[in-house]
């Protein structure tokens, strides 16, 4: 009896349902798009001067860069993860996350659950999804039916296809830069519904000019001007393309430079002589693996010896380095003073040789570890200087130009940073002359 019932109400219920599916679905629909964040039609371009420090505007040898200065925002200077080093940054930069979180510790790594190194020299290696443990911008975007393009960076390249971006290049060093700025305007004039709305673009000059020749003199100002002629260039080709009122310029730089010189290279082999353990990175920083109940003695004579480094166990390693919680980090981290390196007998005379002039991965707080940020366009305020930015928060500053909502769980902060943008400029107090 009881089950008869069920099913008549069962019948009743399908038969309204099919009647009304229409304006149900209406329904259902209209309060999904009413709850969806409003998109922005503008395009958004991230380039990426690889090694800009923070003062190579204030040089006199940059009118395009200058330029954008003048009609956009430029912050004092933007502050790199720790270890300031080339895709730690680019990670964080496009994430959000601190390297501990996003799994990119440093340009190489060990990771001991899988007994693998991680080295970006290393197609196989930097293309394997495992090592990166974050959503990239382009995921997020591409999750709210935004096509995205890069033209070169650090984990654009994943072989699973929903974490990369839509239209992507594979890196080659030696791709003319002209080439690279032809590759994005193809990609700006694709058929609009093709068309990707968020791109980024990488190029290296003054990254490999100041560690070949330090950060000052001509051959680094050279690098600089190039960098400045290459914005002319993507500037009135932008421009040529009808697009300069609807394309936002985002200029950042993943670190600083300063001078290093081979009388500043420490060998911990030497310091540690006779101790059982295992160095897994060198250079800025160094990561050690200590032997089998040797963790206290190698600490305890690392600290009495320490000169020009701190020793840490990974424990104690203070918050604002934010360099501790990550399976690929081992028992001892040493960090070194600026312009100092750490080294072993297995490395050492490949650092001799290197005889490099420059150099980064030092502590972000460092002013010469700081990199640059400038940007220009729809969504930006004109004229505006601010204080120093923290890469961190510009994935949720690409969000809020998007207008889709920031991922939970990201170390960046969207209060930090959305001051910048034009429709912010009026909910900050304004100093005026009445």
């Amino acid at each position: 009896h009881y089950q008869n019932i069920f099913l008549n109400f069962k019948h009743i219920f399908l038969y309204l349902l099919i009647k009304m599916k229409t304006k149900l679905l209406i329904l259902i629909l209209s309060v999904f798009l009413t709850n969806l964040p409003a998109q922005n039609s503008n395009y958004t371009i991230l380039i990426s001067f690889d090694g800009f420090r923070w003062d190579y505007m204030d040089r006199g040898i940059t009118p395009n860069l200058n330029k954008i200065e003048k009609n956009g925002v430029r912050a004092s200077s933007l502050i790199p993860v720790y270890p300031s080093k080339t895709f730690p940054n680019h990670y964080s930069i496009i994430t959000g996350m601190y390297p501990e979180n996003h799994g990119i510790i440093g340009n190489t790594m060990y990771d001991p659950v899988y007994d693998e190194t991680y080295k970006i020299s290393d197609n196989n290696a930097v293309t394997n999804p495992r090592w990166y443990k974050a959503e990239a911008f382009w995921e997020t975007a591409k999750n709210f039916g935004i096509k995205t393009a890069s033209y070169f960076w650090p984990g654009s390249e994943l072989t699973l296809d929903y974490r990369r971006p839509d239209y992507f290049e594979k890196y080659d060093h030696h791709r003319p830069y002209l080439t690279r700025i032809d590759g994005v305007i193809s990609w700006l004039s694709m058929p609009y519904n093709e068309r990707p709305k968020f791109i980024t673009l990488y190029f290296d000059a003054t990254d490999s000019y100041g560690h070949r020749f330090g950060p000052t003199g001509l051959e680094i100002d050279s690098a600089i001007t190039y960098l400045d002629d290459i914005t002319g260039v993507l500037l009135e080709k932008i421009k040529l393309a009808g697009l300069s009122d609807s394309v936002n310029l985002i200029f950042v730089s993943d670190h600083g430079m300063t001078a290093v010189d081979r009388s500043k290279v420490i060998n911990i082999d030497s310091v540690l002589s006779g101790f059982d353990y295992q160095v897994y990175i060198t250079g800025s920083v160094m990561l050690i693996k200590p032997g089998i109940n040797s963790e206290d003695k190698i600490i305890e004579h690392l600290r009495k010896n320490q000169r020009h480094f701190k020793t840490y166990r990974k424990s104690e390693v203070p918050d604002f380095y934010r360099f501790s919680k990550n399976t690929q980090i081992p028992e001892i981290v040493l960090v070194s003073a600026l312009g100092w390196e750490l080294t072993n007998d297995e490395n050492y005379e490949g650092f001799l040789r290197w005889n490099s002039k420059g150099n980064h991965g030092y502590e972000k707080d460092m002013l010469d570890m700081h990199g640059f940020f400038l940007a220009m366009g729809p969504d930006f305020r004109k004229s505006y200087k601010t204080g120093s930015l923290r890469n961190i928060d510009i994935y949720p500053l690409l969000c809020e130009i998007f207008g889709i909502p920031v991922r939970s769980g990201v170390d960046g902060d969207l209060e930090r940073i959305q001051f910048i943008l034009s429709k912010y400029e009026n909910r900050y107090f304004k100093t005026t002359a009445e």
